[in-house]
């Protein structure tokens, strides 16, 4: 479970910065839990209980020693799950062990010896009200359902109705939280629109400035990125997070292209060898050239992979199969269709139909066979799509009839 909830997260935050911004927020909540905690503690046990209540002077007993050795063993915990890179994973670790303490630490000495109930340590409420800090709506009710029933089964198990008043204070304060909690996501909600669409237009911006070397492949990564993302949608394997950055691998997936000479670029005839050695060299240039770009992490395995083949005779490395990117074979296949359905210096377009077939084919050849038949159910979105699309803007104009190069 915890797993599966880091990872949901981790996917989303793979930049360097929000992954520094996870740790500091990890080792503030930490420090402030065992801050609040062991002061709660010395009051509880040195001045409530030895001078107003009972006006003696005991300290804590062994009961109590041991609990707090245990609560400091979750210390070396959270390291080595650091050290391990589970670093999305470690508030929800960290959380569970302290509630699995707590109800050993107040159960036992009830049962065990003459003393009093008591329920709760003021570092729940910082457990519950800090919980926001993280942004992430799963660690909160995790948080929230974790205390109410943690005071339910104490409740059940030792037979008292004591536990009814922290457990109403628990879910008004969860309220509270939740209030907290939707303002965050609001606001960094529209920080990360504003950065997505400030990305986006660098982005189209580089492939606009790309496209100005060869006019017949105009609208090209605009095109692949839109069927490619359909049909990774299709997949249902991934979050929208996710498909967003995969969507801007797609517009980049020819970014190499840059260095290659416009002569073998834009050349009408058929490449030489010695030509189509250098055009293969763009998935490697591209890749080296975003590499070190936050924000860009899903682009890399896309730019540098979209030209293997799944019988192993693609490049740059050869990988067959399922050794190829899943997103990378995403894009091959939508970049063959574009390819086909678009004009180029040294051919006319092929109509959709024929593009299908095409492709259809190269099932188990040039394609993952798996998702040919994914893509057979939404060609008919691509070719909406294409039949909408403003091939006005794309030099030469294609005919919307026949796609024959008509300028």
């Amino acid at each position: 479970m915890f797993n599966v909830w880091g990872n949901k997260i981790k996917n989303q935050i793979n930049d360097k910065a929000l992954l520094q911004t996870e740790k500091h927020t990890l080792k503030w909540f930490l420090a402030l839990f065992y801050v609040i905690y062991f002061f709660y503690e010395i009051y509880y046990q040195f001045f409530y209980l030895d001078y107003l209540q009972y006006g003696n002077a005991e300290g804590p007993v062994l009961w109590n020693y041991i609990f707090y050795v245990l609560i400091f063993s979750l210390l070396p915990l959270t390291y080595f799950m650091l050290k391990k890179g589970k670093l999305f994973q470690v508030k929800y670790y960290f959380v569970l062990c302290y509630f699995l303490i707590s109800i050993f630490s107040e159960s036992v000495p009830f049962l065990y010896s003459s003393e009093s109930l008591r329920i709760g340590n003021a570092a729940e409420l910082l457990l519950l009200l800090f919980s926001p800090i993280f942004v992430n709506t799963h660690f909160f009710w995790f948080v929230c359902i974790g205390l109410i029933l943690k005071y339910l089964m104490m409740g059940l198990f030792l037979g008292t109705t004591e536990v009814i008043f922290p457990a109403m204070l628990v879910i008004i304060l969860a309220f509270i939280a939740s209030i907290i909690l939707k303002r965050f996501q609001v606001y960094v909600g529209a920080i990360k629109t504003s950065y997505d669409n400030q990305l986006e237009g660098i982005v189209k911006g580089v492939i606009a400035t790309i496209e100005l070397k060869d006019q017949y492949t105009r609208g090209h990564s605009e095109r692949v990125a839109f069927y490619a993302k359909t049909l990774a949608i299709a997949l249902n394997k991934y979050s929208k997070a996710e498909i967003q950055s995969f969507y801007y691998a797609c517009l980049l997936h020819d970014i190499g292209k840059v260095s290659i000479p416009d002569e073998i670029l834009m050349k009408r005839g058929k490449l030489t060898n010695e030509e189509y050695e250098i055009i293969k060299t763009h998935p490697v240039v591209g890749t080296e050239a975003i590499r070190k770009v936050d924000g860009l992490y899903m682009s890399i395995d896309v730019i540098k992979y979209h030209h293997e083949r799944w019988d192993g005779t693609g490049y740059p490395d050869q990988l067959a199969g399922t050794d190829i990117p899943l997103l990378a074979r995403v894009v091959s296949i939508a970049d063959a269709f574009d390819a086909m359905t678009s004009s180029r210096s040294y051919r006319s377009a092929m109509s959709v139909d024929e593009a299908y077939r095409r492709i259809i084919d190269g099932k188990g050849t040039q394609f993952d066979p798996k998702l040919v038949e994914v893509f057979e159910t939404t060609f008919p979105e691509w070719v909406n799509y294409h039949k909408s699309y403003d091939w006005s803007e794309a030099v030469p104009l294609q005919n919307s009839n026949n796609k024959e190069e008509i300028g």
